[in-house]
């Protein structure tokens, strides 16, 4: 399903988000015809965590009007629970969790509940400033104001296992649930019971699955979903993530989408794939696939490459917000295959951003660029936002990239990667947050008060997390991502 089935609630005159009577009524008869007792109100926080309130049933038509009561400060917590000092996210001060109905979700892997992916806005339904769904929403205007609409998806790899005590006393582990080697046939039968219920569980969902195998950590998995519209797609991998953990806890397992959930093991990402289409006179997704250049020698249009020019000039400050934790810099190193270096190339998987080769059955709709540095760790709403925004920097000041790089630059000399503008990607949070704080544009896309709050988090939990162990680091990135 790759629109929505119900209209996003419009807003009015005013400003205030609300949602239309027809689609409350509909989510209403839905979750008396399916037994629901509870809907999460679901939103990603600045921390990168899923947090929500759930509205019982009998008050869920009032709750899809008023929304849920819910503090400011909640925005200025860290993955860790330690609330920061951040102006405008005290104790005094509220918003509302506000459901979008057309994201209205009955849950397989929670019988009896239901989600809806939610935006916090003021009391009175006009947006907040500090909200991240909305973050987006604001980049998809602006994108589209310039012709242009974005299709996504997040390519996220997990770690199935069980979560055990550690034998040395320390903090609890994730041991992988098999040791079977990449893409092996091993793999698929050692994991095979939980991969049908996840499969079941997403479609039951409206996403579309389109590949699924064992990756090469031990325990480590990929299942992907198929592209969409930009909101729907970060919808999706919240979504994603919450069954991917709920469908392992039903049977008694741990699943964890964070970077680096084992030392040792491979990392996990969350690739995140982008192309551009024009609008429609409805204001939906045309029928131009804006990237695509039959006579190009990567079929890539000159659009396109300014897009990768706009990604290029605002990655070190853009990593701070599409791996969004300490644990992402475990898995952001050379020769990786998670990408060190600021380069593009054709199918090159340690580039930063690759041009995918295109498929033979959709050559023009297949075109599309792979933005390597990303990880489930990351607030999607805010990573896929500031994406949008850096690259229609690209294309506004028409920034060329330059040559690609069709070698790992790991292999080239200094001066060779200098040449090439093979600059390294931010080493630590620190780092990515030091140059997030330098992009003027990425900061002004942001706004004063959600960029102060994600500032705020982020250097406490680098702060937080100096000095500790990888023992400590993994275990509270794998129990809450």
């Amino acid at each position: 399903m790759d629109q929505y089935p119900l209209p996003v609630p419009p807003i009015t005159a005013s400003g205030a988000v609300h949602a239309d009577s027809d689609a409350i009524a509909t989510v209403a008869a839905r979750a008396e015809a399916e037994a629901i007792s509870l809907v999460w109100f679901l939103y990603a926080d600045h921390g990168g965590i899923i947090r929500g309130k759930a509205a019982a049933a009998p008050l869920l038509r009032a709750r899809m009007v008023t929304g849920i009561g819910h503090t400011v400060a909640m925005m200025a917590m860290s993955m860790l629970d330690h609330l920061q000092p951040v102006a405008g996210m005290g104790p005094v001060g509220e918003v509302r969790i506000m459901p979008d109905p057309a994201t209205f979700v009955p849950l397989p892997y929670a019988p009896g509940a239901a989600a809806m992916l939610a935006d916090l806005v003021q009391p009175g339904g006009e947006p907040w400033e500090a909200c991240a769904r909305t973050y987006l929403k604001q980049a998809i205007a602006d994108l589209a104001a310039e012709g242009y609409a974005v299709t996504a998806a997040f390519e996220p790899e997990f770690t199935l296992g069980r979560r055990e005590a550690s034998p040395d006393g320390g903090p609890d582990r994730l041991v992988p649930a098999d040791d079977s080697l990449c893409y092996s046939a091993t793999g698929f039968h050692l994991a095979h019971d939980y991969t049908i219920d996840l499969l079941g569980a997403l479609q039951a969902q409206g996403l579309t699955v389109e590949h699924y195998y064992p990756e090469l950590g031990h325990g480590q998995q990929e299942m992907s979903v198929r592209h969409a519209p930009a909101l729907r797609a970060a919808d999706n991998h919240v979504l994603y993530r919450e069954t991917v953990r709920g469908v392992a806890f039903r049977r008694g397992m741990w699943a964890s989408l964070a970077p680096k959930p084992i030392p040792g093991q491979a990392g996990n990402g969350a690739h995140l794939h982008l192309s551009l289409r024009d609008v429609g006179t409805d204001g939906q997704l045309g029928d131009q696939a804006v990237f695509h250049d039959e006579q190009d020698r990567y079929r890539l249009s000159a659009t396109g490459y300014h897009f990768i020019g706009g990604l290029l000039a605002h990655l070190p400050g853009l990593v701070a917000l599409t791996c969004g934790s300490v644990n992402s810099y475990r898995r952001l190193a050379p020769q990786m295959w998670s990408s060190a270096y600021s380069v593009y190339g054709m199918d090159n998987r340690e580039a930063a951003i690759r041009i995918c080769s295109p498929m033979r059955d959709d050559p023009a709709g297949s075109v599309n660029l792979e933005l390597k540095p990303s990880d489930s760790s990351a607030n999607p709403y805010l990573s896929l936002g500031a994406c949008i925004y850096a690259g229609l920097d690209g294309i506004r000041r028409k920034l060329d990239p330059g040559d690609a790089v069709n070698v790992d630059p790991a292999t080239l000399t200094d001066a060779q990667r200098q040449a090439a503008g093979a600059s390294r990607l931010p080493a630590s949070l620190d780092e990515a947050l030091d140059a997030l704080a330098a992009d003027d544009l990425l900061l002004e896309s942001l706004g004063g008060l959600r960029r102060r709050a994600y500032l705020a988090v982020k250097r406490s939990e680098a702060a937080a997390f100096a000095g500790t162990d990888p023992a400590y680091e993994c275990f509270e990135h794998f129990t809450k991502i």
